[in-house]
């Protein structure tokens, strides 16, 4: 009888022990978003319920007396967007509008208010595109990297990868689903003057300028002095990337040289082209990388900031 009831009790565990092993085969498992995706795989899973897709178009336009001027691309995003994208405004409530910068960074809470109200919640998937140029893109996957937010990546080649390979444009508003983004602060992403400030001393961090080479040196300058924040180097961000798409992991094994585990703090003039770089970084397997988000809209202002037209 002890055998038999020894028996029945096994056979008892077995069954819940299957059942269990059946229940959690069930559990779908969402892989680590890449850095990049294709067009191809964004095609695939354009229907995943999980899935936002992040219009950040800014559009850029120069005077005729040589300035730049940047506006919102809402107006290309209602021309027509990739089906079921969601207009995310870095000339809006995705900058900080009491700054006098122009892109400076939101706060953490306006920041989860704003991208919780385009869809993007804790468990979604984030792919971020730009019609004009991958480096507004660049920003908003860093600025989601400071929110502690890692199931996002870029889709290489932007809009016009979309549109060559026959992808439809919509021109109706998507529906958007308000979710609450939880802010998890990442440290470390973001660096502000006085970090710089030391670095420039500091032989274990790296000051990185994403502008051209005639910037950097002095040959022009859209800012209130010419030049580079000295001790930096300068590695444009426009080198990095071909036709539109970016370049592949073992180029950027090539194009990066030195140790990986220093740290990084990249800058242009306001944050844009550095996010770029940055990105192009992380991907390059930098582990400690920043941008500094004044860039020279901050730091060309105070006389007391040294600049350099000279290499280091």
């Amino acid at each position: 009888m002890k055998i038999q009831m020894k028996f029945i009790t096994l056979a008892s565990v077995l069954i819940v022990l299957t059942g269990c092993m059946e229940q959690s085969s069930k559990i779908e498992v969402v892989p680590k978003m890449e850095a990049l995706v294709s067009v191809k795989w964004l095609m695939e899973h354009l229907d995943d319920t999980d899935l936002v897709v992040l219009d950040s178009t800014v559009v850029t336009s120069m005077s005729d007396n040589g300035n730049f001027s940047n506006v919102s691309g809402r107006a290309d995003y209602d021309a027509g967007h990739i089906p079921s994208a969601v207009f995310a405004d870095l000339k809006g409530n995705l900058s900080d509008p009491e700054s006098a910068f122009e892109f400076a960074m939101p706060s953490p809470e306006q920041f989860a208010e704003a991208i919780g109200a385009l869809g993007v919640g804790s468990d979604s998937r984030v792919v971020i595109y730009s019609a004009k140029n991958e480096v507004w893109a660049a920003r908003m996957w860093w600025m989601l990297r400071w929110a502690g937010f890692d199931q996002v990546a870029l889709l290489d080649g932007g809009l016009k990868a979309w549109t060559d390979a026959g992808g439809t444009l919509s021109t109706e508003n998507s529906k958007i689903v308000a979710k609450k983004f939880v802010f998890n602060l990442r440290e470390g992403v973001i660096a502000d003057r006085d970090e710089v400030f030391s670095a420039i001393s500091n032989d274990q961090v790296t000051i990185a300028d994403a502008l051209p080479e005639a910037h950097y040196t002095g040959k022009f300058s859209l800012y209130s002095r010419p030049g580079h924040i000295q001790s930096a180097v300068n590695m444009p961000s426009s080198n990095y990337s071909e036709s539109g798409f970016y370049v592949s992991n073992d180029e950027l094994d090539l194009l990066f040289e030195g140790d990986r585990s220093k740290r990084v703090i990249t800058y242009c003039g306001g944050g844009i082209a550095a996010s770029s770089l940055a990105f192009n970084l992380v991907r390059g397997g930098y582990n400690d990388v920043a941008i500094y988000a004044g860039s020279l809209e901050e730091w060309a202002i105070n006389p007391e900031n040294p600049m350099s037209i000279e290499n280091p």
